[in-house]
C-alpha cells in the first residue's frame, strides 16, 4: 500500500467521527437556549407546565450534551496521530482558541450544567436559572472558538511561517478572522434551528395523541416559531457569507455551482443532471443572475469558473489539481440549503395549521412534523461536508496540501484498524443514542412536584 493509501484512511476516519460528532453540537447549542427559555417562563409566570417542559427537555438536552463530549474527545486525539504533520505546523496558532474552548467554555458549561442537574429545589429559583443560561451562553463561546480555529483552515490570518510553521503572531487576527465573523453566526442560527425543529417535531408526536397537551402546546409552537426566525437569520447570514467565500475562497464557490467557465451573470443551478465527472451538465434548471447575486450582491455580477480560478493556482503554487471534487461541493451546497429551507417551510405551515389555539387533525401532518427532525441533520451535515470539501486539496488554504497533512510515520494498517474500531463504536454509540432518545421523548413530562428517590442522584424527575 502506498502513502495516498494512508491518506484517504485517515481523511476518511476523520470525516466519519467529525461529521459524527457535528451532528450534536448544533443541538447542544439550541436546546440550551430553549431550555433556558421555558425555565425563565417559569420562573417569571409560576405556571407548573413550564417546569415540567423545563425538565423533559432538560433530560434530552443531557443525553446529547453527554454523548457530544465523549465524540469530540476523539477529534484532538487524531491531530496527533493521523495528521502530526498538520498537528506540528498549526500547533501555534491553534494552541490558543482550542486552550481558551477547553478552559473556559467547556468547562464554564459542565459546571454550571452540574449546578443546573443537581440545584433544583436546592439553588434559589434566580440563581438556579442563571445556571442554565451560563450553560447557553458557554456553548455558543465554546463554538466560537472552535470555529476560530477551524477559520484559520480556511483563511489563514495572524501568523508567520518563517520557520517552516505556522506560528502565532497576532491572536486579535484569529480570532476576528472575516470568515469566523460570518460563520459564526451562521452556525449559531443553524444551531437554533435544529432546537427548534427538535421541540416542534417531539411535541407534535405527544399531540398526536392528545398527551400533556398544556405542557407540548406552548413547546410546539416555541419550536415553530424558534425554528422560522433561525431560518430568516440563516438566510441573511449565508447571503454574507456567500460573499465572503467567493472573496476569500473562489474555487469553493464556484465548485458549489460547478461553474466551469467564468459567467457574467452566472446562473444559480436548481437541480442538474450531469456527466460523472461533473465536468458538464447534460440538463439544468436555472435561476438567471442568482449566483451573481450570492456571490457579489448584484445580479449581474461576474463569478470566475473552476478552469479559469484552476490556471491562477497553478501560476501561483505551481503544478497540480487544485479543484475539489464537485459532485460533492454541489450537492452538499444544495442538500444543506434544500434541507434547511424544508424545515422552515414546515414550521410556517405548521404555524398557519396550529393558529388561535387550534391543532391540526389529520394524521398524516403530524407524521410529517415528527419526521422533520432529520431534516436539521441532514442541514448541517452536508454543510459541514460542503465546507471541507470544498477547501481541498487545501488542509490549511494556500499553505499546507491535505496530503502533506498525514502522519508521516503512521502505516495503512494502523489507520485502517483504528478507522474500523472507531466506526464500529461510532454506530454503537449511535444506536444508544437514539434509544435514549427515542425513550425518554415518548415519556410524559414528570408532574411538577416530583421528588428523588432516596440515596439516589437526582434531577428531580
Amino acid at each position: 500500500m502506498t502513502n495516498m493509501d494512508a491518506l484517504d484512511l485517515a481523511r476518511w476516519q476523520f470525516g466519519i467521527t467529525t461529521v459524527y460528532h457535528f451532528l450534536f453540537v448544533p443541538i447542544t447549542i439550541g436546546m440550551s437556549l430553549l431550555v433556558a427559555i421555558l425555565q425563565t417562563a417559569w420562573v417569571r409566570t409560576g405556571r407548573p407546565h413550564y417546569k415540567r417542559a423545563t425538565k423533559f427537555w432538560g433530560k434530552l438536552l443531557l443525553i446529547n450534551f453527554a454523548m457530544g463530549v465523549v465524540t469530540g474527545i476523539v477529534q484532538e486525539f487524531q491531530f496527533g496521530m493521523n495528521w502530526s504533520s498538520y498537528s506540528r505546523f498549526v500547533g501555534d496558532v491553534f494552541g490558543a482558541p482550542l486552550a481558551i474552548e477547553a478552559l473556559v467554555a467547556f468547562f464554564l458549561e459542565s459546571t454550571f450544567l452540574g449546578l443546573w442537574i443537581f440545584g433544583w429545589d436546592r439553588l434559589p429559583k434566580a440563581v438556579h436559572l442563571a445556571c442554565i443560561w451560563v450553560v447557553a451562553f458557554g456553548t455558543t463561546v465554546s463554538a466560537y472558538f472552535i470555529l476560530a480555529a477551524n477559520s484559520f483552515m480556511q483563511w489563514p490570518v495572524g501568523f508567520t511561517s518563517a520557520s517552516g510553521r505556522a506560528e502565532l503572531e497576532d491572536f486579535g487576527a484569529v480570532i476576528t478572522n472575516k470568515i469566523l465573523l460570518v460563520t459564526f453566526p451562521h452556525t449559531v442560527f443553524g444551531a437554533w434551528l435544529s432546537g427548534g425543529v427538535i421541540l416542534f417535531a417531539v411535541s407534535a408526536w405527544h399531540l398526536a395523541r392528545k398527551r400533556d397537551v398544556e405542557v407540548f402546546r406552548p413547546s410546539f409552537k416555541l419550536g415553530l416559531w424558534t425554528s422560522l426566525i433561525a431560518f430568516v437569520l440563516i438566510f441573511f447570514s449565508g447571503d454574507t457569507l456567500g460573499k465572503v467565500m467567493t472573496e476569500t475562497q473562489p474555487m469553493k464557490m464556484a465548485a458549489a455551482e460547478a461553474l466551469y467557465e467564468t459567467a457574467q451573470p452566472a446562473p444559480f443551478s436548481l437541480f442538474t443532471i450531469g456527466t460523472l465527472d461533473g465536468s458538464r451538465p447534460i440538463f439544468s434548471i436555472e435561476i438567471p443572475g442568482a449566483l451573481s447575486f450570492l456571490a457579489t450582491g448584484t445580479f449581474t455580477g461576474k463569478v470566475e469558473g473552476i478552469n479559469d480560478i484552476q490556471a491562477q493556482y497553478q501560476a501561483r503554487f505551481g503544478p497540480g489539481d487544485y479543484r475539489p471534487y464537485i459532485p460533492i461541493t454541489y450537492w452538499g451546497f444544495r442538500l444543506m440549503m434544500g434541507a434547511g429551507a424544508l424545515a422552515a417551510l414546515l414550521a410556517l405551515a405548521l404555524l398557519w395549521l396550529s393558529r388561535r389555539g387550534r391543532l391540526p387533525e389529520r394524521p398524516w401532518i403530524w407524521r410529517v412534523a415528527v419526521w422533520a427532525v432529520v431534516l436539521p441533520v441532514v442541514a448541517h451535515s452536508f454543510g459541514w461536508i460542503f465546507t471541507e470539501m470544498g477547501r481541498q486539496p487545501w488542509i490549511v488554504f494556500t499553505q499546507m496540501k491535505t496530503a502533506a497533512g498525514v502522519s508521516p510515520s503512521v502505516s495503512p494498517g494502523t489507520v485502517l484498524v483504528s478507522l474500523i474500531g472507531f466506526t464500529l463504536l461510532y454506530g454503537v454509540l449511535a444506536v444508544l443514542e437514539l434509544g435514549l432518545m427515542i425513550k425518554y421523548a415518548r415519556k410524559a413530562p414528570p408532574p411538577e412536584d416530583e421528588q428523588p428517590e432516596e440515596g439516589k442522584l437526582a434531577f428531580a424527575y
